[in-house]
């Protein structure tokens, strides 16, 4: 599909070239912060999964360039915007990249060690896996993403902060719900505007950090298992079974953003340029770097290649 009917067809994608946005995700966490004013009070922040850099940049816009800007910028340190990522990205103003996985808890510790042995007020995570378009499976392998950003949460939020994640809603949701529960008093799934209604994507607005008395991050799978119920029986099945009868969950869920605003599935037209120049297609703000795709091209490129010098061999032998 060429970039002019793409731009026709998605507002936020328009939107986020034209306001120098690396995707139109960033959108999502602006909307997300117009409604739980997340960064209130924010020093050290942590990106997880954050290439190619949308939310980065609005960490780096919202925290990192105001503190700089600010006339008491000499008196006080500027906030700490931690990146973290398997993928390299381009360098963003006050944004420390570090490309580790997050299921490994080294890379906790080198987070960490940015901070100065502190901890983090807020960690946000909009990463997921390649879709397959079965929502089951798609739900279950994004739940478990977000258990792997529940581990670095445990190592490097501190009591009180506030994690953001990308959930894609189903019929186990519930179970997820629970489990963030477990360490947040205060849990709602937010769906931002900028997010396609066709989308099964929302948010896990988890607020106020609070793990349990004596808890242990090495003991965090285990805990998980045995949360048993909303009710607090125990030995109860953790699954769909929540959403029925007396152990029903009602999980808060807000719609945030402008409602009256862009429609993100609705199609809308060309701007006209004052001068009555047709509206040129901007080139994205920054392409991957080391995009997954890219070895699997040179080898497409390759075979092709090696097909083409095979039918001249055939011609010439000939």
């Amino acid at each position: 599909m060429g970039k002019a009917s793409r731009d026709k067809r998605d507002i936020y994608y328009r939107k986020a070239k034209e306001e120098g946005w690396r995707a139109r995700s960033a959108f999502k966490l602006l909307q997300i912060d117009e409604e739980f004013n997340i960064f209130e009070g924010v020093k050290r922040v942590v990106d997880l999964c954050a290439a190619p850099g949308s939310w980065s940049q609005v960490l780096s816009r919202k925290l990192y360039l105001p503190a700089k800007l600010s006339p008491d910028s000499r008196d006080t340190d500027p906030p700490l915007i931690v990146a973290v990522d398997l993928q390299p990205m381009a360098p963003i103003d006050g944004v420390i990249q570090v490309q580790g996985d997050i299921t490994n808890a080294r890379t906790a510790e080198v987070v960490i060690r940015h901070f100065d042995g502190c901890k983090a007020d807020l960690v946000v995570c909009d990463g997921a896996p390649d879709v397959t378009g079965l929502h089951d499976m798609d739900e279950f392998v994004q739940s478990q993403l977000i258990l792997a950003g529940l581990t670095i949460v445990t190592h490097i939020l501190r009591k009180g902060g506030k994690f953001i994640a990308k959930i894609f809603r189903g019929k186990d949701t519930s179970l997820l719900y629970c489990q963030l529960k477990l360490f947040f008093p205060k849990v709602t799934f937010a769906k931002p505007k900028s997010s396609r209604n066709s989308s099964i994507e929302a948010f896990a607005v988890c607020e106020d950090y609070s793990p349990p008395e004596g808890f242990s991050e090495k003991d965090l799978y285990r805990l998980l298992k045995e949360i048993g119920s909303p009710s607090g029986a125990d030995n109860l099945d953790c699954g769909s079974a929540w959403l029925e009868g007396p152990n029903k969950v009602y999980i808060p869920f807000l719609a945030c953003g402008d409602l009256c605003g862009y429609d993100s599935d609705r199609s809308y037209p060309l701007p006209q340029v004052a001068d009555g120049t047709t509206y040129k297609s901007l080139d994205p703000i920054q392409p991957p770097i080391a995009p997954p795709y890219k070895r699997a091209l040179e080898l497409k490129k390759a075979a092709n290649q090696s097909v083409r010098e095979l039918e001249d061999l055939s011609l010439d032998s000939s």
